[in-house]
């Protein structure tokens, strides 16, 4: 920008660096709104979310042919015919259209209005911010019908100025050039009308973002991102990268996606189609007629009356065992042979053998741990749990770390200091929009995010909350509870809103009910294993203090009859200079419904994958 001298004035809102025009953040999302903007010419793109055209007031127009007082002027006729010659044009346009009767067109003259120009002004967002930039466009600049549609994209160019009508807004752009309109057809696009329902637009995940309220999610979301990198790094942890795809399994309880690049049909629909006969000499009938051939041989031998029929009887008999026999050993030959048929099957696969989407990336962070120290992870993990509710999906992202020379202990510390950490970027972080969420989705939002953020956590053993939650009489529990059984989220909900009114830390939980890398505890029972447990959102972080010891571990893997060849290589972790070591995950998509106070996980991740849906 030049100034009166010719000197070069730095602007005070700058363009984006990879863009020529200015985020809209940059302008509305100022402390001052923009009042100290408003002179300054800029570029803005965005999409219109409402807007609202005024006709413009045109200067009075003194007629030609008025004798004004003392303004006495001779017009000629001359002068006169040619100021009505726009009105004689529209006559002979009327008149010339059609065979319409010359009177029906001239009432039609008379009805039709006069266009007048007009100014739109467009409520505009480019997806930066909670607010809108209103913008001012003229009808001579571009159609008011082009512009006034909701969703419609623009790009224009103009000067901020003081709003020209009364409005919540400090700043307006009056736009001098528009430099493109993406249009829509407002009978087709999902968001045409105000306010749409979340749940209808799950329907349309690639269109929502463009919602104040999934925008928002989005940039808090994006910040929470933000903070777990930066408190991870900031305490010397490395971020490694663990596979999607793999061969064991982390946690033994999850039901996994199988990873091949052919289908294999199922024994059945390789097998041919059996015949009437087959279906008649099966295992089972044969073994039914041998059953009822010896009761009707146990009777012949009592009466004694026909030894004929006994003897032949005992043949028939001794037949049908013979079959019997043959059909047993037809049928381990087939269950061998289907089982050799799978074998070479997956032989012939990517990679040569069953493999998974992983449910969690904790065994594979632990190598890096036992060489590097504290690392993390994160990324997308996968259970192929057939269940529709609000809380689970196919596809879920996750936050894992582990950290050698640590115990369960050190796990705490870091998992409460971590969750602090998130509340508190949170708040500081997106005020706009946590403002506006406590305002259209959970007034109680940012009051549970300063609970975390500033209060301790309570820490009660497992056999502790099971005895408090077996005092309680004054309700009643869908879930029965009794030592040894996994706690649920009615169980969790009332010790953190009910009783410690505070997030709850609970540790070492019966070994049956957790992973088998825990570590065994002292008493045999328990395991060194920990849940933090929020308030609303329930279990946030899963925990634990691994097994070191190889013995334990080959024989809890023994125990549960997992196949050893596929955790040989995690077992050379303690073979080879093992260490102490814990670690935890967190559930992020949970703590992106925790900060923002909603309640569908498919709201808060941007293309939700669930039983029998994934259409994008």
């Amino acid at each position: 920008m030049a100034s009166e001298e010719g000197a070069f004035v730095e602007p005070r809102v700058a363009p984006s660096k990879y863009s020529e025009r200015v985020v809209l953040k940059s302008i509305v999302g100022r402390s001052d709104r923009g009042s100290e903007l408003i002179g300054e010419r800029v570029v803005i793109g965005g999409w219109v979310k409402s807007s609202k055209e005024q006709v413009k007031d045109l200067p009075q127009q003194p007629d030609s042919m008025a004798i004004v007082p003392g303004k006495q002027k001779d017009v000629s006729c001359v002068e006169i015919l040619q100021s009505r010659i726009p009105l004689f044009r529209s006559i002979m346009k009327i008149l010339a259209a059609s065979h319409t009767p010359i009177r029906e067109k001239l009432e039609i003259l008379a009805a039709k209005p006069a266009s007048q120009p007009s100014i739109v002004y467009l409520q505009v967002n480019d997806g930066s911010c909670v607010p809108n930039l209103q913008v001012m466009v003229e009808s001579s600049i571009a159609s008011p019908s082009h512009l006034t549609p909701t969703g419609t994209s623009i790009v224009a160019e103009g000067v901020l100025e003081q709003p020209s009508i009364p409005c919540k807004h400090v700043v307006e752009l009056k736009v001098e050039k528009i430099l493109h309109i993406g249009t829509v057809d407002p009978a087709r696009y999902p968001l045409a009308k105000p306010k749409v329902p979340l749940e209808v637009l799950q329907g349309y995940p690639h269109l929502r973002p463009r919602t104040i309220t999934v925008a928002s999610i989005t940039r808090i979301r994006s910040a929470l991102t933000h903070a777990t990198h930066t408190f991870f790094q900031n305490h010397g942890f490395l971020y490694v990268h663990t596979p999607v795809i793999t061969t064991t399994d982390a946690e033994g309880f999850s039901e996994k996606f199988q990873v091949t690049t052919h289908c294999i049909e199922s024994d059945q629909k390789l097998a041919p189609k059996a015949t009437q006969d087959d279906e008649a000499v099966n295992l089972e009938n044969v073994k039914a007629a041998i059953m009822e051939k010896s009761k009707k041989i146990e009777e012949l031998k009592r009466s004694e009356s026909n030894r004929e029929a006994l003897f032949a009887a005992l043949e028939d008999l001794k037949k049908a065992n013979e079959l019997a026999s043959q059909l047993e050993a037809k049928d381990k030959l087939n269950h061998r042979n289907s089982i050799e048929s799978g074998k070479r099957e997956f032989s012939k696969d990517f990679f040569s053998h069953k493999t998974f989407l992983t449910v969690s990336g904790q065994l594979h962070l632990e190598s890096y741990a036992c060489s590097l120290g504290s690392v993390y992870t994160f990324g997308p993990r996968f259970r192929a749990e057939k269940q529709q509710n609000r809380k689970h999906l196919a596809e879920m992202w996750e936050v894992e770390l582990e950290m050698a020379f640590s115990h369960l202990e050190d796990v705490m510390a870091c998992a409460e200091d971590y969750l602090k950490f998130l509340c508190q970027w949170v708040l500081e972080n997106c005020s706009e929009d946590m403002q506006f969420v406590k305002k259209r989705i959970d007034r109680s939002v940012t009051d549970r995010l300063k609970l975390v953020a500033s209060n301790s956590f309570e820490k009660i053993t497992y056999t502790e909350a099971v005895e408090l939650l077996m005092k309680v009489t004054e309700r009643k529990f869908k879930e029965k509870i009794e030592w040894g059984v996994s706690l649920t989220e009615e169980h969790e909900s009332y010790l953190t809103d009910e009783i410690f009114k505070r997030p709850v830390i609970i540790y070492n939980f019966p070994k049956e009910v957790k992973p088998f890398y825990a570590r065994l505890n002292d008493d045999g029972k328990t395991v060194a294993t920990v849940d933090i447990v929020l308030p609303k959102v329930g279990t946030l972080i899963r925990g634990s203090q691994k097994e070191e010891r190889i013995d334990l571990l080959t024989a809890r893997i023994k125990d549960l009859d997992f196949p050893r060849e596929q955790y040989d290589w995690y077992l050379d972790l303690r073979r080879h200079g093992t260490v102490k070591h814990s670690g935890f995950s967190l559930s992020f998509d949970h703590m992106v419904l925790f900060a923002s106070g909603l309640i569908d996980i498919r709201d808060v991740i941007p293309f939700p994958r669930s039983h029998g849906n994934v259409s994008y």
